[in-house]
C-alpha cells in the first residue's frame, strides 16, 4: 500500500494528488493508494482521498504502508522514518501556493543528504522513484532528540 500525507497545514498540494492520479490512469501504479488530502481540493479519478484521518488512523495507515508519499514536513517525515519506512518526499513549493515559501526543498536536500528517503519534483521524478525504492537500501534514521534536550537542561542549570 502506499500511504499519501499532505499534512495539515491550510495550503492545497493538489500538484502531488494530480501526479499521483495520473500515474495510476498510465498504469504505472498498481498498489493501493490510500491518501491524506489535506486542505487540498483535487478529487482524484483513481483513488480516493480523505481530509484528516484521526490519530489512531494515521498510525494504523503509517504501519500498513509499504511507502510513504508525503509533502516535506517534518512531523510526516520522522513520524515514517521512526515507523522504518520508505518515503518519496515531495517539497511544497511557493509558486503554486502550496506554502509561503520554498524551505521544504531544503528540508527534503538534508534528508536526502542522510540517505533516509527519496525527493521528487515532478510526475517523472516520482513515477522514477517509485520503481527504484523497493531495492534501495536507506540509511538507519537516528533522532537526535536527546541532544538536544541535553543542552537544553544544561542551559537552564548552568546559565
Amino acid at each position: 500500500m502506499i500511504f499519501i500525507v499532505l499534512g495539515s497545514q491550510r495550503f492545497q498540494f493538489n500538484r502531488l494528488l494530480q501526479y499521483i492520479d495520473e500515474l495510476v490512469l498510465e498504469n504505472k501504479i498498481n498498489e493501493k493508494i490510500v491518501a491524506q488530502s489535506g486542505h487540498s481540493d483535487y478529487v482524484p479519478s483513481s483513488y480516493s482521498v480523505t481530509p484528516f484521518f484521526n490519530k489512531d488512523e494515521f498510525t494504523h495507515n503509517i504501519k500498513q504502508a509499504d511507502v510513504i508519499i508525503t509533502h516535506a514536513g517534518t512531523g510526516a517525515i520522522v513520524t515514517a522514518l521512526k515507523n522504518n519506512k520508505k518515503i518519496i518526499a515531495v517539497p511544497r513549493l511557493k509558486k503554486y501556493l502550496e506554502h509561503v515559501d520554498d524551505h521544504q526543498i531544503q528540508i527534503v536536500k538534508n534528508f536526502v543528504e542522510k540517505n533516509y528517503l527519496f525527493e521528487a519534483h515532478n510526475k517523472d521524478t516520482l513515477n522514477e522513484k517509485l520503481l527504484t525504492i523497493q531495492n534501495h537500501q536507506f540509511d538507519k534514521f537516528e533522532s537526535n532528540n536527546s541532544d538536544y534536550i541535553t543542552i537544553i537542561k544544561e542551559f537552564l542549570i548552568n546559565g
